[in-house]
């Protein structure tokens, strides 16, 4: 596959990375590319569960497409972009068997460091809360 064709938007993930949430919480996450760089698979381990992801950017809609799958049987589906220094990838979903919007989002992204939010909205996306935190580090 030739390099021209890969999206790097995303490159800034990759890597290995500390992670810092909560009090006291901790984790690891490691970003690579795979399948000839036009795939990133991400690996994320903390004491709670196990987690991957694998995202791929569609030259059919130019958009970034992300599947999650986790120890605690989690299977998610996101969609999204990079725009204004921010990635955002979304979903719909269901909690608690009512429609919800669903999004995460890479933020304040530096060199060795970024932030990255895991948020809901109830109202079709007026209004959302972060329900996850994640300070990420890069090792060494």
């Amino acid at each position: 596959m030739a390099e021209e064709n890969i999206n790097h938007e995303f490159d800034f993930w990759i890597g290995e990375w500390e992670l810092a949430w909560g009090e006291n919480n901790q984790g690891t996450n490691r970003i690579e590319h795979t399948m000839d760089g036009a795939v990133i698979q991400e690996n994320f381990e903390s004491d709670e569960y196990k987690g991957m992801s694998v995202s791929v950017f569609s030259k059919e809609d130019s958009r970034w497409h992300q599947t999650w799958v986790d120890s605690l049987g989690s299977y998610l589906d996101f969609t999204g972009e990079f725009a204004d220094g921010k990635m955002i990838l979304g979903r719909n979903g269901i909690v608690e068997g009512k429609p919800v919007k669903q999004r995460m989002i890479w933020y304040d992204i530096q060199e060795n460091s970024f932030q990255w939010n895991w948020e809901r909205s109830d109202d079709e996306g007026e209004t959302w809360r972060v329900l996850w935190q994640i300070q990420y580090q890069r090792k060494g």
